[in-house]
């Protein structure tokens, strides 16, 4: 990918910071890539454009799983935006139809009838025994159709995390609930899923033990989920042994199959289908259609990427040749604030970012004063030297260390601009608003995920490999770091 860099605010920063050498160089170098180019341009000082990019907007705000239609319809009909957006941005792409099929079925079921209460719960929790009881003495009382989709075991495969949805979820426990389930509950309770908590098996308890289990299990669900949603059951009790002492001085031993107890659960399942049937149909159409815009956003941030990756390359290394060839520091910060400010202005286009110039200049400014106050500008710097020595990598001049640095932030600074895009939600994308707690634990990751020795080495030989091939006459070669 070849990059237009005519830009005004690189064109001034660079031109300044370059100077006639880079012109030389230029001459030299007729087939070097686009930051050539642009770095001759800047040296003359001449050029002005700016780069508008038009495509269509979006509200994109995830909408609350409210129980009612009005919501539901609003869910969908922000899905169906994004859906378009990625449509307009990936227009051979099979994706935005394949969503779109997901969407009119959604629009088909916001008035079905029937109802899935999905069973879920850990290992050896009973979740089948409680479908069957419930199939057979339960069901057949009520005049909606109902199924109950069952799950496969939570927790079992620390991996994988088995897709928990329906109307209405019957989380089921074994005992007093342990950390995983808490976890996974309060998720499904956070996300708008409508949850009853289940403890089975309560005939392997002892009365006072009962209590005390429900008492606890109420405690910690305070302020996740009602008192009247935590309910205790046996769906399948276990079979007791009688012994009956005859008058003859015999005794008689027996099994005694138990009754399920269900009443407390049935009884809380009939008020809830009675009073919020069609209000779960509407919370699981607004969850539903999250999910798809979720995909939409997905797949829409993975074209942009590879949008954005190649414009990044780009200007490393022109941070890189810019700072390698200027003996000044001032100039060096000048040139690189240019570099960081059209970089923004460049990857917010691509995530409908629209920043004036100065927005530009503070995100830079924020970037690089952040890479400051973390440390990350010192650590990074005395890894590279400490790798340029153990390496013996030679260079035409002493400025090795500080371009390749200015690359290393520059990149680090695109990949967080990136990351912090994809995370918002793209009508707060479109205000305009940068939030900087955000934007700094972004850096943070993005930096520790590019701090490896072997991701450093492997940038290290490509940008190395650039500036040398930058370097014009006969000069003498000479270690960069003694």
């Amino acid at each position: 990918m070849t990059l237009n860099l005519r830009r005004p605010i690189l064109i001034g920063g660079i031109g300044l910071s370059a100077a006639l050498w880079l012109l030389e160089s230029l001459q030299h170098s007729g087939s070097e890539m686009g930051e050539t180019a642009l770095i001759g341009l800047a040296a003359a000082g001449v050029g002005y454009w700016w780069w508008k990019q038009q495509s269509p907007k979006l509200e994109l705000a995830l909408p609350q799983p409210l129980a009612d239609r009005e919501a539901a319809e609003k869910a969908i009909a922000a899905s169906e935006a994004a859906i378009n957006l990625l449509a307009s941005e990936a227009p051979n792409s099979a994706h935005p139809a394949n969503l779109t099929a997901k969407l009119d079925r959604l629009r088909t079921e916001l008035d079905r009838q029937d109802l899935r209460i999905t069973v879920t719960g850990g290992k050896a929790v009973g979740k089948t025994a409680l479908i069957q009881v419930l199939n057979s003495n339960w069901v057949s009382q009520h005049p909606q159709k109902l199924s109950f989709p069952e799950t496969a075991p939570l927790f079992a495969n620390t991996n994988t995390d088995a897709k928990i949805g329906g109307d209405l979820v019957l989380f089921v426990i074994a005992g007093d609930i342990t950390d995983s389930e808490f976890k996974t509950l309060s998720q499904l309770a956070s996300a708008g899923q409508r949850v009853l908590l289940v403890w089975n098996k309560l005939d392997q308890y002892l009365p006072e033990q009962q209590s005390q289990v429900l008492h606890s299990l109420q405690q910690k669900m305070q302020g996740i989920l009602r008192t009247e949603d935590i309910i205790a059951i046996a769906a399948s009790p276990k079979s007791i042994k009688v012994r009956q002492h005859q008058a003859d001085g015999t005794v008689q031993e027996r099994i005694e199959n138990q009754v399920s107890q269900l009443d407390a659960l049935t009884e809380r399942l009939t008020k809830i289908l009675t009073e919020e049937r069609q209000q779960l149909v509407w919370a699981s159409a607004v969850r539903e259609a999250a999910s798809i815009k979720l995909e939409a956003k997905t797949f829409l941030n993975a074209v942009r990427r590879d949008r954005a990756i190649p414009i990044i390359e780009q200007y490393q290394y022109i941070a890189a040749a810019a700072v390698f060839t200027n003996p000044v520091p001032a100039l060096d910060l000048l040139a690189t604030t240019a570099i960081s400010t059209q970089l923004v202005i460049d990857l917010g286009a691509i995530y409908q970012q629209k920043f004036s110039l100065d927005q530009a200049k503070t995100v830079a400014a924020t970037l690089a004063n952040q890479m400051f106050k973390l440390g990350l500008v010192e650590l990074s710097t005395q890894t590279i030297t400490g790798l340029l020595k153990s390496n013996a990598v030679t260079y035409v001049a002493g400025g090795a260390v500080q371009g390749i640095s200015a690359a290393y932030f520059t990149r680090i600074a695109g990949l967080s601009l990136i990351e912090y895009f994809q995370s918002r939600e793209l009508e707060n994308a479109a205000k305009g608003i940068l939030n900087i707690d955000h934007l700094t634990k972004t850096l943070q990751a993005v930096f520790t995920q590019n701090q490896q020795v072997s991701f450093l080495q492997s940038f290290i030989n490509q940008v190395a490999s650039r500036l040398s091939s930058q370097v014009s006459g006969p000069e003498t070669v000479k270690s960069a770091v003694n």
